[in-house]
Parts: C-alpha cells; structure tokens; sequence
C-alpha cells in the first residue's frame, strides 16, 4: 500500500472555517473517490493552521486513476468553488510503509 499525506497550510484564523466546508461538503465526496481514507489532523505543535489528509492506494497507478475521478466530479468543483481562498499553501507527499508497519484500518466517514 501507498499512503498519501496532503499538508494543506489554512490562512491564519480560517481553521475552523475550513474543517467546517470539509466536514459538511468535501470529506464524504473525497471519500468516495479516494477510498482508504486515513483521517484529517490538525497540527498543534511546529507550522501552525496546517491539516494533513492521510490516503492509502494500492499503487501510484491506483492513486492518479482515483485522483483524476474525484477531479471530473461535479461535487468535488462545486466543493473547491465554495472553499477558494481558505488554503495558502499545499504539499502531498507519498509514502511507502516499512515491511513491518502494521497496516491501517481505513475510517468510513
């Protein structure tokens, strides 16, 4: 498996702002079209107003096909229209868990 960790860096004071847009418009539509989903965190010590998204895909094969249908989804436009301008900065990084990393359960939103 290959976990993708997104760092989305929020504008200072729009934290709950946008967990609020996530919970109610994006995390069920990401959900569907991603699929292992791994949790949203916020960052409390080190780079402040920072959210990271935990992913897991089979392969990177698996992530761009899955990636590329979360973008053709109506839902997903309309959910990034009504959240422009809450992140000001973005990082994604892939993963590639040791031999001996137990493997993690995916959350159901």
């Amino acid at each position: 498996m290959l976990i993708e960790q997104r760092t989305y860096t929020v504008a200072p004071g729009k934290l709950r702002d946008y967990l609020h847009l996530y919970e109610k418009h994006g995390v069920r539509v990401h959900a569907e079209n991603l699929g292992h989903w791994f949790g949203c965190y916020v960052s409390e010590i080190g780079p402040l107003n920072q959210v990271v998204h935990l992913w897991g895909f089979e392969s990177f094969e698996d992530r761009m096909r899955r990636r590329a249908a979360l973008a053709a989804d109506p839902r997903w436009t309309e959910y990034l229209r009504i959240a422009a301008g809450l992140v000001v900065q973005q990082e994604s990084k892939l993963l590639q868990p040791s031999a001996f990393t137990p493997a993690l359960a995916p959350i159901q939103p």
